[in-house]
């Protein structure tokens, strides 16, 4: 037996669900809750297959680059040297055990969303209200909902009184869904399905009670969970290119080590052995073993400098993923917005007030025409202020300085108005005493208070939906206190303008009534109310959101908002964040018609999309990815998990975000800040800017060591630097020299470069043309210091010796030129550099003076002590090679600059 969730229920009446469900309303009997627990099975997710640990680790060895290593490594044990092979096979196992513990977390977001149902719940069984484990319940089960409750599976509402659920984990909307028991159209949004009530959500305020319909993985909770657990997750661009280049270089190094042997062998006549020995010396040379490291370290600096700036990445990789995002499709709610309602405009007879402030805070600028103003200079605010406040459920607490509310959120916003207003709200509260209330009902749309003090004083208080207490008015107040004709076109038109501006309108009524009134009746306020005024909440744009989204225009990057909000509202907090085309909005009713290619074409057009799904999400993010872009998704919903796993890179609130949304993103926000996304950015850049730095330096250094060996094998020379010597060169610099790199600070043009090419290669021409252009001049340098020492009539081993110290500072000079890739490295800020470049640079040249000056390491590698004048010959020598490959930059720049139009070439 399986759930009915083909049913589309709140097409449904609310009997016919019943009956449909073979159900009443006192409940199913014990005996056949038990038969239908068996059959439909318990209310949770199924947990999802697991892979073995043990398969899993090895998984972590399945790549081509870390086959090279291993290749390398037994190379190195052939040659004897352990101590080089011992390090080759740590950095294996170390980015093997990394990538088993950080690999699999996206996984746990599954576990994160089946710990988002309720544990108990409220139901009704044989006619006995009954509490029982969430687990237990079963379609047809009859559930009671009050205040607090976490709604414990989907249910079709039945009966309530001022019911209202917070839906944002579903839906993206901020403010509680107010519920009523009427069927609507089949094809109503989820956020519009007002006689339903969801698994996961959260009830704020009134009661109720509806019958299940769906428990487990039939849920809309389960749907996304599922949808989840189908999405690809993507592979980094990193990751992709790494992988493209490993193959290349494995297949070049191989066919260039089997040329060699065969040219050697059979050609000039060497011993097999020989040459066999020679190429895999060459192999070693050409193979960069310590660029796997050097490049775990880089993006391991990067984790520490996004974490000082509230980006927590959970996926090492993710780093230059954010750093190559072209665009960044963002949720409103909590994200963009403050999450936190706020009470922005006050209309009046005679004026528009706007107010500022804080969140809840009951603190903040009242101003008419920008000016600032004093609210006891408008004795109307005052009474507004009071009828805010006394018809009105929720309550604010401040909690170590922070503002919070206790029920409604849109009622928190009005007695943080009261408070702006100037009202004591706890003298208010104790002066006046409810004696009465008809609850806000979405049947009526209004609440009304009925309060009296203790000097014999009585009012009615009245707030709720304009069109609504319009027609309940008679009277209006005036800025003097009296009372006139009410003037409905003029409300009206006020109440257009306010929510035009995304603003949600209320109206606000009194009535005074003798003190012997105590009871409430609908009859007592459907007429001869006056009119006080209306108030425009908002959910307000975080301020630094204005400004990052500016910074990421300017670093060429589009942010998309997407929202499950409506779209009035999503297209004013678009004007007010300055997005991209805010008149423009999609909704999800637009996305359900269009097919992949019309909505791949729509996407690039359009900014801002509302009233969306979870499948519309997920949708929205695979049709950008279609035009080749890289795309970052952030979010704080269960309805943002299958999205933000797609993407390139997810990120997730840290704060308001739900587990399932932190556990299927790369990165959390620690701050729920948007501005921090650009700080992640621009982190993003300088790891990958550090990574290009890395390979720039290693991959031109490698090529020039492997090409001395190969030029001396092709021309039968005398090898001009040993294997054993290489492979020292390679120990002592590949790993210092290149983590000196991973701790660069960002370059100042780093925010103004568009985002990188999705699928740009590592070794492109640019690269392509530095290796040739390095690795020919240190060719060049060795083999011209080599050739120097031996027309002086040094020996072979001080010849040598020469050739590798001639290498090793040519490779310290190209460190300091390469620290700048986007401008001249001739800055007095890169020439003092870091404190780990100078410490690097210290270590290298302590472990050369030992190995050249030692008589330990002279045995071991075969080396002389080198002359002093020939010292100074060797340091002149990566000067002028310093020199030579900054002024080919230099040029490089220029015609660049020329070519894209950013200097004009010269007559």
């Amino acid at each position: 037996m399986q759930n009915k969730a083909d049913q589309l229920w709140h097409e449904m009446a609310s009997e016919d669900a019943i009956d449909t469900l073979n159900a009443n309303r006192d409940g199913l009997s014990s005996d056949e809750a038990a038969k239908r627990l068996n059959a439909y099975g318990p209310n949770c997710l199924p947990a999802p297959p697991r892979q073995h640990p043990f398969l899993r680790f090895l998984r972590q060895f399945h790549n081509i680059l870390i086959y090279v290593l291993l290749c390398s490594a037994a190379m190195t044990a052939v040659l004897g040297h352990i101590a080089d092979t011992c390090v080759i096979l740590a950095v294996v196992i170390v980015n093997a055990v990394i990538g088993y513990f950080q690999e699999g977390k996206a996984e746990e977001a599954m576990d994160a969303i089946r710990h988002m149902l309720a544990l108990k719940a409220s139901v009704r069984r044989e006619g006995i209200r009954r509490s029982i484990d969430g687990e237990e319940l079963v379609p047809g089960d009859i559930v009671l909902l009050e205040a607090g409750d976490k709604v414990s599976a989907d249910l079709r509402l039945v009966q309530v009184n001022g019911l209202q659920i917070q839906e944002a984990i579903l839906t993206g909307e901020s403010v509680p869904v107010k519920k009523d028991t009427d069927a609507v159209a089949p094809s109503t949004p989820l956020g519009d399905r007002v006689c339903m009530a969801y698994s996961g959500t959260l009830v704020t305020s009134g009661i109720g009670w509806g019958v299940v319909v769906a428990t487990g993985a039939s849920t809309e909770l389960g749907r996304i969970s599922g949808m989840l657990s189908t999405v690809e997750t993507l592979t980094t661009p990193l990751l992709r290119q790494m992988d493209v280049f490993a193959r290349w270089l494995t297949a070049l190094i191989l066919l260039l080590a089997a040329v060699l042997l065969v040219f050697g062998y059979v050609v000039e006549n060497f011993a097999f052995s020989d040459m066999f020995m020679a190429v895999v010396g060459l192999s070693v040379a050409a193979i960069p073993e310590g660029l796997p490291a050097v490049l775990t370290i880089t993006l391991a600096v990067g984790v520490q400098a996004m974490a000082r700036r509230n980006a927590i990445v959970r996926r090492l990789p993710a780093i230059e993923t954010i750093g190559a995002v072209s665009v960044i499709c963002t949720d409103k709610t909590g994200t963009l917005t403050c999450n936190e309602m706020m009470a922005v405009s006050v209309v009046t007879e005679s004026h528009v007030f706007s107010l500022d402030g804080v969140g809840y805070e009951p603190e903040g600028e009242i101003r008419l025409n920008e000016v600032a103003v004093s609210a006891s200079e408008h004795a109307i605010l005052d009474e507004i202020g009071r009828v805010a406040a006394l018809c009105n459920d929720a309550t604010l607490h401040c909690s170590d300085g922070a503002w919070a509310v206790l029920g409604d959120p849109m009622e928190g916003a009005l007695l943080a108005l009261s408070g702006k207003l100037g009202l004591d709200l706890t003298d208010e509260l104790s002066g006046w005493m409810r004696t009465d209330v008809i609850p806000f009902d979405a049947k009526h749309r209004f609440m009304a208070t009925l309060i009296h003090d203790h000097e014999n004083h009585a009012f009615i208080a009245v707030k709720g939906a304009p069109e609504q207490i319009f027609v309940m008015c008679t009277r209006q107040r005036t800025v003097v206190g009296d009372s006139e004709v009410f003037d409905p076109g003029y409300w009206h038109e006020k109440a257009e303008d306010i929510a035009s501006q995304g603003q949600r309108v209320l109206a606000f009524a009194v009535k005074p009534v003798p003190p012997e009134h105590t009871v409430l009746e609908f009859t007592d306020v459907e007429q001869d109310l006056v009119f006080i005024g209306m108030v425009g909440l908002i959910d307000p744009p975080r301020p630094e959101a204005i400004a990052a989204i500016a910074e990421c225009h300017t670093a060429g990057i589009r942010v998309k908002m997407i929202t499950g909000d409506h779209k009035g509202t999503a297209a004013a907090i678009a004007k007010q964040l300055r997005l991209q085309n805010p008149d423009k909005v999609l909704t999800g009713a637009d996305l359900a018609g269009m097919d992949d290619s019309s909505l791949a074409a729509a996407v690039m057009e359009t900014d801002i999309f509302a009233r969306t799904s979870p499948e519309d999400k997920l949708r929205l993010v695979m049709a950008l990815q279609s035009h080749g872009l890289t795309i970052a998704m952030t979010g704080d919903g269960v309805n943002d998990a299958p999205a933000l796993k797609r993407a390139d890179a997810g990120i997730a609130m840290g704060r308001k975000g739900s587990e399932a949304a932190k556990e299927a993103a790369e990165l959390v926000l620690a701050d729920d800040n948007f501005a921090s996304i650009v700080a992640a950015v621009r982190e993003g850049r300088t790891v990958y800017d550090n990574i290009k730095k890395v390979i720039s330096w290693t991959l031109p250094t490698n090529a020039g060591e492997a090409l001395t060996i190969v030029v001396a094998l092709l021309f039968g020379m005398t090898l001009p630097i040993t294997p054993i010597q290489i492979l020292w060169v390679n120990l002592i610099t590949a790993i210092t020299l290149g983590i000196a790199l991973a701790f660069e600070p960002t370059e100042k043009n780093t925010m103004q470069r568009p985002p990188r090419p999705r699928y740009e290669p590592i070794l492109n021409g640019e690269l392509a043309w530095r290796i040739i252009f390095v690795s020919l001049l240190l060719l060049g340098g060795v083999f011209g210091m080599y050739a120097y020492a031996v027309e002086q009539a040094y020996s072979v081993e001080l010849a040598r010796t020469i050739a590798l110290n001639t290498l090793v500072v040519m490779e310290i000079f190209h460190l300091f030129f390469i620290r700048n890739i986007y401008g001249t490295s001739l800055k007095w800020e890169l020439i003092v550099g870091t404190k780990v470049v100078w410490a690097t640079i210290v270590c290298v040249t302590a472990a050369q003076f030992a190995m050249t000056y030692l008589p330990p390491l002279q045995a071991l590698f075969a080396t002389e002590a080198v002359p002093c004048w020939d010292g100074v010959i060797i340091v002149v020598v990566g000067v002028v090679f310093f020199a030579i490959i900054e002024i080919e930059k230099r040029l490089r720049l220029l015609l660049h600059d020329i070519r894209t139009g950013l200097l004009p070439p010269r007559s």
